[in-house]
């Protein structure tokens, strides 16, 4: 039985060895999944689960080091209060890649977003919803077969509302298909 798993394992690092940009490729990935959000500062929340979807583009710098940039809808906001506060987005994720093994990657960057809806049951509220928004992504993914995985934790940085100090987190998980350009 250890025989049979060293083979699979081997196997399995060996379909994965390419894995990865190799230096100066470009690749696109189309990628849609699932976002768990709340907002800080702001009550009893309960998460709003939404859709993201979109595409990023990867450039492989260095052997173990790409970076890539992309163009994503999400659904993010929460229930505060038994109020929906449903904040939906484009976000520009900008992101470092450091494969620390073959078709496994951390990441983290920088995410600037776009306010293209704004839907708060709640009419007594004297806030105006911010129209960008900058958040810091950090995540990991894992590929195999050209199917990419992708989990990310994204921590506001600005204010949702103004007047106001409320910031959206969420966690997003996608799940795309990278093919070369």
């Amino acid at each position: 039985m250890k025989k049979l798993m060293m083979i699979a394992a081997m196997m399995l690092i060996s379909i994965g060895m390419c894995a990865q940009n190799k230096v100066g490729q470009i690749t696109l990935k189309p990628m849609a999944g699932v976002n768990f959000s709340t907002m800080t500062k702001f009550g009893d929340m309960k998460m709003r689960i939404g859709v993201v979807a979109g595409a990023e583009g990867e450039y492989g710098l260095f052997k173990n080091f790409s970076v890539t940039a992309g163009l994503l809808y999400t659904m993010e906001g929460a229930k505060v209060y038994g109020y929906s506060y449903k904040l939906d987005y484009i976000n520009v994720p900008i992101m470092a890649n450091y494969y620390i093994y073959p078709g496994f990657a951390v990441k983290a960057g920088v995410q600037p977003s776009l306010n293209v809806s704004s839907n708060i049951e709640r009419v007594d509220l004297d806030y105006n919803t911010n129209s960008f928004y900058f958040s810091l992504p950090i995540g990991v993914s894992y590929e195999y077969s050209n199917f990419v995985l992708d989990a990310r934790y994204n921590f506001g940085i600005s204010t949702i509302f103004s007047p106001g100090d409320s910031r959206n987190a969420w966690l997003s998980l996608t799940l795309g298909y990278k093919f070369a350009l």
